[in-house]
């Protein structure tokens, strides 16, 4: 009788001879499943929070409770009628000079970017000049300028005087920090508006002048409004500035803001509380100015960035939104539509 063993085949691979108990590569253990995770502590991080939340404490605790603020005071000038008129004139001069300023600044750059040589060297002995002489020494001259030129004409230069107006009659007080702030701001506004245009690239005015569009088309149809994403976050620093600086016009006793402020604290001695008054005012409208610059500059990005971040006011909305729907759904989480679009198949339908 003979007996007969299975033998595998020469190349054949050895039957699985795994002793009892042995695990295969697959089902191994994770030798990092037993690690502890600690996240990271950051003593110091934490500490500097405590420390400037105390700090924050304490001033919030000053003002509510320091007798000398006298909120009682602030609260009766901060909206009276002579407070609102003097903002009201703070806002005027603001608004002139910062539109003929800029006017003026914008033909002053253009001149430096000429190749006329006259008209560079005009341009920039203007910009040096009324960039080296201080706002407030310019105001007072042209407040006294009929102590210079007792009268204004028209007529051939060189020649007869066909009409002629007295200086004190055609140039008020007002109209004096109108022009001395005007020329002063036109200095800044010209560099400002330089700096935005050399930023552009040179081949697309070159390919303007290939096409044959007259330089002046080519200026407001292609230069500035590329140039206005360069322009507006200087510009709007350089309003900022002079709605802070018209407060320098009251060595001319012009009732702006801060003019009115002192008059008011030096008849009645509440020094305090209205340069409280004055600060307040000067916060609320340099955060609208800020505001207003937030949505230029966001209009002016749409040919680099053709989809921009939402808003705060959009991402308010959005949120409002998401929470009526969450509750809608009587609690159950919303899932966002990004995240249902990238989802693999078969999660989050």
């Amino acid at each position: 009788m003979t007996t007969t063993t299975d033998t595998a085949p020469p190349g054949a691979n050895p039957p699985d001879t795994a002793a009892p108990g042995a695990t295969s590569p697959d089902t191994a253990p994770d030798p990092t499943a037993a690690l502890k995770v600690v996240p990271a502590r950051h003593y110091a991080r934490w500490a500097a929070a405590v420390a400037v939340l105390v700090l924050l404490a304490q001033f919030a605790h000053g003002l509510a409770t320091n007798p000398v603020w006298e909120w009682g005071v602030f609260r009766d000038y901060v909206l009276s009628e002579t407070i609102v008129q003097a903002v009201w004139v703070t806002l005027q001069l603001t608004a002139y000079a910062t539109v003929l300023g800029f006017l003026l600044g914008t033909v002053l750059a253009f001149m430096r970017l000429s190749r006329s040589p006259v008209l560079q060297t005009v341009s920039w002995t203007y910009i040096w000049i009324f960039r080296s002489i201080p706002m407030i020494v310019q105001l007072v001259f042209w407040f006294n300028l009929s102590a210079l030129y007792k009268e204004l004409g028209v007529g051939i230069p060189f020649g007869p005087v066909f009409w002629s107006v007295d200086s004190n009659s055609l140039i008020g007080t007002i109209g004096a920090a109108v022009i001395g702030l005007t020329l002063h701001q036109a200095a800044y506004a010209a560099e400002i508006v330089r700096g935005g245009v050399i930023s552009l690239d040179q081949g697309q005015l070159e390919a303007a002048a290939a096409l044959g569009i007259p330089r002046l088309r080519q200026i407001r149809r292609i230069v500035l409004p590329q140039a206005m994403r360069a322009i507006l976050p200087t510009a709007g620093n350089e309003v900022i500035g002079l709605l802070k600086g018209t407060s320098v016009v009251y060595v001319m006793s012009i009732g702006e803001l801060f003019y009115q402020a002192q008059v008011i604290y030096g008849r009645t001695g509440r020094v305090i509380p209205m340069l409280l008054v004055a600060t307040a005012w000067y916060v609320v409208l340099t955060s609208v100015l800020s505001v207003g610059q937030y949505y230029v500059e966001r209009r002016y990005a749409r040919g680099a960035d053709r989809t921009p971040p939402p808003t705060p006011l959009q991402r308010a909305r959005r949120f409002l939104r998401d929470l009526r729907a969450e509750a809608a759904r009587g609690g159950r989480p919303v899932v966002p539509l990004k995240s249902l679009e990238t989802a693999p198949v078969g999660e989050g339908r």
